[in-house]
């Protein structure tokens, strides 16, 4: 087969592998060996910025060393380096929307066959047959805006199978999904595992969805070395309450309570300015459609939120909840003025109105939304953390991102450099804070993106599954941040499949997967040329 791997299950060395971010004085991998069997299913586990993710790239032969650090080891699958045979291992992330590359299913998987040229010819078949093992029924030419969480992760895993691979590595793939959805994905990866003799590593914090799927358990420490690594529940019952002592969710130890953290307090801070208990943002009736477009055809709208509503008050904490595509992310982004709800309506206190706003004399009769307001007002009140945490970093390192706002807004240099050191030391990221944020693990730069959001003191907080890729200690530490903002004041409102996260909120609103219209009736197709070109002019 041109350009793919075997189909079976490959070993994997990695020897004396070393890996140096440039601007780290450590390595995120210290001299690890680790050698895992053809057919093996292993557990890879460890606190947050252990080098887990680091590893899967190594694995997958994407460190690279030209511009973004020192590399040294070795690393083999099936004996050969992995960039020698393209295909041979599949990388499944974390985020499945990060890897999408184009507008129809179909096109999303074939891309990996396109890019080591296997023939058109070959393509369809594979992609169909895919698609088909997934459990992906819907149309080859459905939008991958259309797809729920649990079926974007479908999809991103139809993309690495269909390069038939003899290594799957999976990059937490059930973190931002709810324990149906999860579930699911768990079996049809228990399932094309097991039919195609693949060898699987797995990412992931919490352990006990995976433990009856995997034959092995490796653990890092927080230096980038192996410190267990065995049967998985033999690790477990040796090793259980040490790991829990260094962050592994060991299942059948309770869950840690968030931390206290007290905040210096923010200049001329948002929070605050809402009496305790009173509304800070509400939204009545929300209806939220997304619109996809492609050249030449007809725009497609997608229902994301239909008749939703929720009162997010001064010191108070609203947990979002419901399955994977019930729009919650959609909903927070209405309520934050990040898009214009397409019916109902959303609105902002008075206290917080911009007071351009209120000089038009409309604003005791009409609350401006939020997303009418200047981007320097809706900053100065809206704090947003975003489930890609990279998408919302500005700062040339760690420190600097935390005093972006702050600064922008004209507050206190010094008291805000108080604010935001506490906020990074609090969050475990002070021996970072001169440190690329690039160069960050995922949950340090969700983490990142926390202190960067409140620095300011913002009235409302807007966190999208804040905990998500957090270690039993980071998640403490995320929660109690939260619930430090919420004590100064602010509104926050988190969506969240934790629920650890649910039982801190002081409210539970959830929300369904609204039902979808049926669709428009497709005009009659034309060439393009037809339409626009000067023969249509002619003709008109």
């Amino acid at each position: 087969m041109v350009g793919a791997g075997t189909g079976a299950g490959a070993g994997v060395r990695v020897e004396d592998l070393t890996w140096r971010p440039f601007g780290r004085s450590r390595p995120v991998l210290d001299h690890l060996d680790l050698e895992i069997g053809a057919g093996e299913r292993v557990l890879l586990a460890g606190p947050s910025g252990s080098g887990k993710s680091t590893l899967l790239r190594a694995v997958a032969g994407l460190l690279l060393t030209a511009d973004s650090g020192e590399l040294s080891g070795e690393v083999a699958v099936g004996g050969t380096a992995p960039q020698g045979i393209p295909g041979s291992v599949g990388l499944v992330l974390q985020d499945p929307g990060a890897g999408v590359v184009a507008s129809a299913i179909g096109r999303d998987v074939a891309f990996g066959l396109e890019n080591v040229q296997v023939p058109a010819a070959e393509m369809p078949p594979r992609v169909h047959a895919v698609l088909d093992e997934v459990g992906l029924t819907m149309p080859a030419d459905s939008s991958p805006a259309t797809l729920s969480g649990g079926e974007s992760q479908r999809l991103a895993l139809a993309g690495a199978l269909v390069m038939e691979p003899s290594v799957l590595l999976l990059d937490e793939p059930t973190a931002m999904l709810d324990a149906a959805t999860a579930a699911g994905v768990r079996a049809v990866v228990a399932e094309v595992v097991a039919r195609r003799g693949l060898t699987l590593v797995v990412v992931e914090h919490r352990l006990d969805g995976w433990l009856d799927l995997v034959d092995r358990l490796v653990v890092l420490d927080a230096s980038g070395s192996v410190v267990a690594d065995g049967e998985t529940r033999r690790v477990l019952a040796d090793h259980g309450q040490s790991l829990a002592a260094q962050g592994i969710w060991v299942p059948g130890v309770p869950d840690p309570e968030p931390l206290s953290i007290p905040l210096h307090p923010a200049p001329g801070a948002a929070a605050g300015r809402v009496a305790d208990g009173r509304v800070v943002a509400s939204a009545s009736d929300v209806r939220v459609e997304h619109t996809t477009r492609r050249l030449g055809e007809p725009s497609r709208a997608t229902l994301a939120v239909d008749g939703a509503g929720l009162d997010a008050r001064a010191g108070r904490s609203v947990a979002l909840v419901g399955p994977s595509g019930a729009g919650k992310s959609s909903l927070m982004s209405a309520l934050g003025g990040l898009v214009a709800p397409t019916g109902g309506a959303v609105e902002l206190a008075l206290p917080l109105t911009p007071a351009e706003a209120g000089d038009r004399g409309s604003a005791r009769d009409r609350l401006v939304p939020p997303h009418e307001w200047a981007s320097t007002d809706l900053a100065r009140v809206v704090a947003w953390v975003p489930q890609r945490a990279a998408t919302s970093i500005v700062g040339r390192t760690v420190r600097d991102d935390v005093l972006t706002t702050p600064l922008a807004l004209r507050q206190d240099r010094e008291s805000a450099e108080r604010r935001a050191d506490a906020l990074l030391a609090a969050l475990g990221l002070s021996h970072l804070a001169d440190v690329d944020p690039r160069q960050l693990s995922g949950g340090e730069q969700r983490r990142l993106a926390m202190a960067s959001a409140i620095a300011h003191g913002p009235a409302l907080v807007l966190a999208d599954e804040p905990t998500v890729g957090q270690d039993r200690l980071t998640w403490a530490a995320v929660s109690g941040v939260l619930a430090a903002a919420r004590d100064e004041g602010a509104a926050v409102v988190v969506t969240t499949h934790d629920p650890g996260v649910v039982d801190d909120a002081d409210s539970v609103v959830r929300l369904e997967a609204p039902t979808q219209p049926p669709p428009a009736p497709e005009p009659e197709r034309r060439p393009l040329l037809a339409r626009v070109g000067p023969l249509a002019l002619l003709a008109a």
